[in-house]
């Protein structure tokens, strides 16, 4: 990375404060083993206030709304990831990629986790070692393709906090392996994209889950909290696709909803009311990356579900066939970088709910990524144009 001018240099590239988060040192894999350690910070004013263009903090800023509404979110996060070979001197990256896999990806089967069983339970001694909340792994659908189930929980940043500390620990251990874990959204082209899908309850103060109505139907507030997801989802579609690759995920029949839609365990919708006991009803955001900031992408889910329910919006129809086929009236997410870009920066939503300072961080960051990829001439441009006409 380099210096954004608008942030950095054009105020002095003052310094500002980190605080360690208590609790957080924690032991982590080192070139000789367990010799060295890692402490999550937050970020301050040199006058103590919070740093709002600090995702922790955006985080913290989201949660305390809901809070103060007598609110309390349970979240949880998928992190999926491909293995890939590392690369050696003289090696392309695209050649490190995997050649072939069986038909259908083999996608849940137990016998294709024995491919990488070492590095797997290196992982979960790992997790074990930080205290994380891994659940477990299965493989999915493309090419040495995982995916972690991490528990719930009712801290939203400690969650997140555990989330990176997850992803880290997955490149480091891969890395001891010989190989190297990848969370970009689209690494090859005819195979399905890496997401984070998020899920989300609400509490109330006895630890009730105020989505759950008895039936699989749900409660009015859950489909306020849809309807404030869906109308906040293109503004704050650059947070959910960070990235230039992002954009290539979202393909129809690739998993990756193309349109803010929502339906009863539906994963061709953007919002997924996944099928379970009416005790654990929630909505599963099946819209970020792989390489989506867990407290941004969580940040922004909990600020839809607030300005659904503090404006009381009514969620549209659900969908209950295939999205991208019967969907002919919502219009689609933002399809390029740019587009998003257009959108998160003159939003008024994002500006309320996560702050204006982190707006126009976040807006001068990414539009110096589009402009450096944008300036960059590709492989597949050469081989197509080079002798032409």
């Amino acid at each position: 990375g380099r210096d954004v001018p608008s942030i950095a240099l054009d105020n002095g590239d003052i310094d500002g404060w980190c605080q360690a988060i208590p609790g957080s040192l924690k032991p982590v894999l080192g070139s000789h083993g367990v010799d060295q350690a890692q402490v999550v910070l937050t970020m301050f004013k040199d006058n103590g206030s919070p740093l709002l263009s600090d995702p922790r903090q955006v985080l913290a800023h989201v949660t305390q709304a809901l809070e103060a509404k007598g609110l309390y979110p349970r979240v949880a996060i998928e992190l999926e990831f491909n293995l890939f070979d590392r690369q050696t001197a003289g090696q392309s990256i695209r050649d490190a990629l995997p050649k072939a896999h069986q038909t259908g990806g083999n996608l849940y089967g137990l016998t294709a986790l024995d491919e990488h069983q070492a590095l797997l339970e290196a992982l979960r001694h790992y997790f074990d070692m930080q205290n994380l909340p891994y659940e477990g792994v299965l493989k999915e659908a493309a090419p040495a393709q995982y995916e972690i189930n991490v528990a719930y929980s009712d801290d939203a940043l400690t969650y997140c906090d555990q989330i990176v500390r997850m992803q880290r620990g997955i490149r480091a251990v891969a890395t001891r392996f010989g190989a190297q874990a990848s969370f970009m959204p689209k690494p090859m082209e005819h195979q399905a994209g890496n997401g984070m899908h998020m899920h989300c309850s609400l509490l109330d103060d006895s630890g009730r889950n105020l989505f759950d109505n008895g039936d699989a139907s749900g409660t009015p507030l859950l489909r306020e909290a849809v309807a404030g997801c869906l109308q906040m989802m293109s503004d704050t579609h650059l947070i959910f696709a960070p990235s230039y690759n992002a954009y290539r995920r979202f393909q129809p029949g690739n998993h990756a909803p193309t349109q803010p839609n929502w339906g009863f365990d539906n994963r061709t919708t953007a919002l997924r009311i996944p099928a379970s006991d009416s005790q654990a009803t929630r909505i599963e955001h099946r819209v970020a990356g792989a390489d989506s900031n867990p407290y941004l992408a969580i940040a922004a889910l909990l600020a839809g579900i607030h300005m659904g329910i503090e404006h009381k919006l009514s969620a549209p129809t659900p969908i209950s066939g295939n999205a991208w086929l019967e969907d002919d009236e919502t219009p689609p997410l933002p399809s390029h970088m740019g587009t998003a870009i257009s959108q998160f920066s003159t939003s008024q939503a994002v500006r309320d709910y996560l702050s204006e300072p982190f707006q126009m961080a976040f807006t001068a960051v990414k539009t110096q990524e589009l402009v450096e990829f944008e300036t960059r001439v590709t492989d597949f441009e050469l081989e197509t144009y080079l002798a032409s006409p």
